[in-house]
C-alpha cells in the first residue's frame, strides 16, 4: 500500500472529502457532474504538472477564480499537501517543506487514462508526445527536469530568433543545453517505450509495437552532438519562421499491431480503445518495483461484459494501487468483492459521497 489517504477541501465540486485507501481497488460510481472526475483529478494533482485535466490551478478551485483549495495526502509515511491560495501559484509540501513539483515524481508514480484520451491516435502529434512523456517521467523521474532545461534553452533560442538576432556566440551557448538535454530527453523516451513493450501480455488487450517518429524535426535523435550541429544548421530556416523547427519538441509517438501490423490511427475505435488501455496496464507492469497508483476515468464505459471481466482481473494483478469511475455499480460487478465501492452525488452543487470511504 502507498497512497493511505488524501483530504481535499475546496476542490472542485467537493467543499471536503476525506478518503481511506487501502491496497483493493476503489470503484467510484454516480451519475455524471457528480464529481467522480474531480477525485481522480486531486490524484492525479500528486504528480508534477498539471493534473489529468491540464488546467490552471486557479480554475480548481471549488468557488472559481476567488478562492484557494488544497489536496492533502499521505503516501506511505511521507506527509504531501498542494494547493493554491487565490492569486498565488500551486505550491508543493513534502514533511511540512516546499518542494519543487518535479519532487512528486520520486515519490509516487501515478498513471491514468480518460476519455479524451481515446482520440490519441487521430489527435494531433502533441496530444501523443505529452503522453509519451508522461509515460517516460512514471520511469524516469529526472525527464521532468530535462524537460524543463530543454525548454527554458529552446524559449530563449526562440526570442532570439523572433528578435532577429545574429549573434552566434549567443545562440551556440542556448544550443549546446539543448543538445545535452534533449539527447537525454530522446534517450529517456526510447528505453520507455522499451520497457513498456516488453511488459504487454496480449490477450484481450493487444500487445503493440511502439515507434519514436521523428515528427518534422529530426526529433528521435539521441546524440548530443548531432542534434547541436543541426540546431546550428538550421538557424537561417528557424530566423525566418521565429522558432526553433528541429529537436525532440517536435518528435510523435507510433503504434501498431497484430499479424497484420494495423496502425493505430487506421485501427477501428473499440481497438484503439483497448489498444490504450494495453499501454496504461503495461506501464503500470514496467514500474512494479515503484509505488504506483493508476486513475482510469469512465474506463468501462465502451467495454463489453467480458472484456470489462478480463479488464478487472489484470487491475486486480497489478502490483498497483487503482481508483475507477462510472456512472452505476453495476459497471463494477466482475470485481466481486476485491474492490471496495464509493457512491458520488450532487446536492446544492455540493458533491457528496457515500459507502465504503474509510
Amino acid at each position: 500500500m502507498t497512497l493511505r489517504h488524501v483530504s481535499l477541501a475546496q476542490f472542485r465540486s467537493w467543499s471536503r472529502l476525506d478518503l481511506d485507501l487501502d491496497g483493493r481497488p476503489l470503484a467510484i460510481f454516480g451519475p455524471n457532474g457528480s464529481g467522480k472526475t474531480n477525485i481522480l483529478e486531486a490524484v492525479s494533482m500528486l504528480a508534477p504538472g498539471r493534473g489529468l485535466r491540464n488546467a490552471p490551478a486557479p480554475e480548481q478551485a471549488r468557488q472559481g477564480l476567488e478562492a484557494g483549495w488544497r489536496i492533502r495526502a499521505l503516501v506511505g509515511d511521507r506527509a504531501v499537501e498542494t494547493g493554491a491560495l487565490p492569486g498565488q501559484p500551486r505550491s508543493v509540501l513534502i514533511d511540512d517543506k516546499p518542494v519543487a513539483q518535479t519532487a512528486l515524481g520520486r515519490l509516487l508514480r501515478i498513471i491514468w487514462l480518460v476519455p479524451a484520451m481515446d482520440r490519441l491516435w487521430s489527435d494531433p502529434p502533441e496530444a501523443r508526445r505529452r503522453f509519451l512523456d508522461r509515460v517516460t517521467l512514471s520511469l524516469h523521474p529526472d525527464h521532468a527536469d530535462l524537460a524543463l532545461a530543454y525548454d527554458k534553452a529552446m524559449r530563449e533560442r526562440n526570442r532570439l530568433l523572433k528578435d532577429q538576432i545574429n549573434d552566434p556566440g549567443w545562440y551556440r551557448a542556448l544550443e549546446a543545453q539543448m543538445a545535452e538535454a534533449g539527447a537525454a530527453l530522446t534517450r529517456n523516451r526510447r528505453d520507455a517505450l522499451q520497457a513498456i513493450m516488453a511488459a504487454q501480455d496480449g490477450g484481450d488487450f493487444p500487445a503493440a509495437t511502439l515507434l519514436l517518429l521523428p515528427g518534422e524535426g529530426a526529433a528521435d535523435d539521441p546524440d548530443e552532438a548531432s542534434i547541436a550541429a543541426r540546431l546550428a544548421a538550421m538557424r537561417p530556416r528557424d530566423l525566418a519562421a521565429g522558432r526553433s523547427l528541429t529537436g525532440p519538441h517536435r518528435a510523435d509517438l507510433g503504434a501498431h499491431w497484430g499479424p497484420q501490423d494495423m496502425p493505430a490511427a487506421l485501427s477501428s475505435t473499440g481497438e484503439q480503445k483497448a489498444l490504450l488501455l494495453s499501454l496504461i496496464l503495461a506501464n503500470a507492469r514496467a514500474l512494479s518495483d515503484q509505488p504506483v497508483v493508476l486513475l482510469l476515468d469512465e474506463v468501462a464505459a465502451h467495454l463489453d461484459a467480458g472484456r470489462r471481466a478480463a479488464l478487472y482481473d489484470r487491475i486486480a494483478a497489478l502490483p498497483a494501487q487503482s481508483l475507477l469511475t462510472g456512472t452505476g455499480p453495476e459497471l463494477f460487478e466482475a470485481f466481486g468483492d476485491r474492490a471496495r465501492h464509493l457512491s458520488v452525488t450532487k446536492d446544492d452543487g455540493l458533491s457528496q459521497a457515500s459507502g465504503d470511504t474509510r
